[in-house]
């Protein structure tokens, strides 16, 4: 992740005065949507870009140390070896960004990153999960907990009391849910999620990273987020220090896509490992 963002003061000024144009936004949101994605060879490039981008996550009730054994191999080879020999790309070193895993099984993942030779950081979720509906000493200790274990990163569940009555508290990153609501990621809030971070950085010059989580699952809605932080906020945003894709399912379908880039087919289930 970037370093700490140093702060700036808090002047709530102009953003009682944020005003949002609805059918505008919805619009926009329906153009990036609709757009026809590259193809080819840029379509496969893309998309290794979109696994570079990607927090691979499981946060199952059955975690053991076994799934999250298998999860950190698949972070530290997202694409099969022979997919990435043939577009040239077997020594670029393509991992996904991070682990990110319940504050319980973060040392299982330390462990299996280790053993695997592989740096990649752990993160964590905490701060009571993702209701956020705990005691500050409580979430406070998970996140400690949690960083003793080995974890980089904490995605942290905010209060969302103060939020609501207008007690707003500084960010490195800002997510659009916990992934685990009805609705998660949608393109219209991520538009205006999207231009208060670019507003913030012109009024401050403190850059705040963007994390979509939930529902993303098709290798083609990955292109279209890469898109949209592209258009919005710039080639800068355009790393993992400042773009993160939270997902679980989304790895394997980019796999398929680049595998039938490759071979000109579609992969059977036993092809492609952790599909």
């Amino acid at each position: 992740m970037s370093p700490r963002n140093p702060g700036t003061e808090l002047d709530l000024s102009w953003i009682s005065k944020v005003q949002v144009n609805q059918p505008a936004v919805l619009r926009r949101a329906q153009q990036i949507q609709a757009r026809r994605t590259v193809k080819k060879e840029w379509q496969a490039a893309w998309l290794l870009k979109a696994v570079t981008f990607i927090d691979l996550t499981t946060l199952s009730g059955d975690d053991t140390y076994s799934n999250i054994q298998r999860l950190c191999y698949k972070a530290k080879y997202p694409i099969r070896k022979d997919l990435l020999e043939a577009l040239n790309m077997h020594d670029k070193g393509i991992t996904t960004a991070a682990v990110c895993v319940y504050p319980a099984r973060v040392c299982d993942a330390v462990k299996a990153l280790q053993v695997a030779s592989c740096h990649i950081p752990v993160a964590s979720v905490a701060t009571g999960f993702p209701a956020g509906q705990t005691h500050l000493k409580t979430r406070l200790e998970e996140i400690k907990l949690a960083v003793e274990d080995g974890a980089m990163e904490i995605d942290v569940v905010i209060n969302r009391t103060l939020v609501l009555t207008g007690q707003w508290e500084g960010s490195d990153f800002i997510k659009t849910s916990t992934g685990k609501e009805t609705v998660n990621a949608t393109f219209p809030v991520a538009i205006v999620m999207l231009r208060a971070i670019r507003d913030f950085f012109w009024k401050t010059g403190n850059k705040v990273g963007f994390k979509p989580a939930g529902g993303i699952r098709s290798a083609k809605d990955s292109l279209a987020w890469l898109s949209l932080i592209k258009e919005e906020l710039g080639d800068e945003w355009l790393k993992p220090e400042l773009f993160r894709i939270g997902a679980s399912a989304l790895l394997s379908d980019i796999e398929r896509q680049i595998y039938h880039h490759v071979t000109g087919r579609y992969a059977a289930y036993h092809d492609l490992p952790m599909c």
